[in-house]
C-alpha cells in the first residue's frame, strides 16, 4: 500500500513538473511574440512620424514662401504709397514756400 502511495505521489509531482515546463514555454513564446509585435509597431510608428515630419516641413516651406511673397508685395505697395505721399507733400511745401516768398517781396 505504501508503494502505491509513493507511486501516486511521484506521478502527481511529475505531472506538476511537466505542467510547469509547459507554462514556462508558453510564457517564453508569449514574451517573444510580444517583443516582436512591439518592435514592428515601433518601426511603423517611427515611419509615420518621419513621414509626417517631412510633410510638415514641406508645408512650412510653402507657407514661408507665400508669406515672403505677400510681405514683399505689401512692402512694394507701401513704398509706392510713401513715395506718392512724399511727392505730394514736397509739392505742397514748395507751393507754400513760393507763396511766402511772394508775400515777403
Amino acid at each position: 500500500m505504501n508503494t502505491l502511495k509513493i507511486m501516486i505521489a511521484a506521478l502527481c509531482l511529475s505531472l506538476g513538473l511537466a505542467f510547469a515546463q509547459n507554462v514556462g514555454e508558453d510564457v517564453e513564446k508569449t514574451a517573444k511574440d510580444t517583443g516582436h509585435a512591439t518592435k514592428t509597431a515601433a518601426k511603423k510608428t517611427g515611419h509615420a512620424v518621419k513621414h509626417a515630419a517631412k510633410k510638415t516641413a514641406a508645408a512650412t516651406d510653402k507657407a514661408a514662401d507665400k508669406t515672403g511673397d505677400a510681405t514683399e508685395d505689401a512692402a512694394k505697395k507701401t513704398g509706392h504709397a510713401v513715395k506718392k505721399g512724399a511727392k505730394k507733400t514736397g509739392h505742397a511745401i514748395k507751393k507754400g514756400a513760393d507763396k511766402t516768398e511772394d508775400a515777403v517781396k
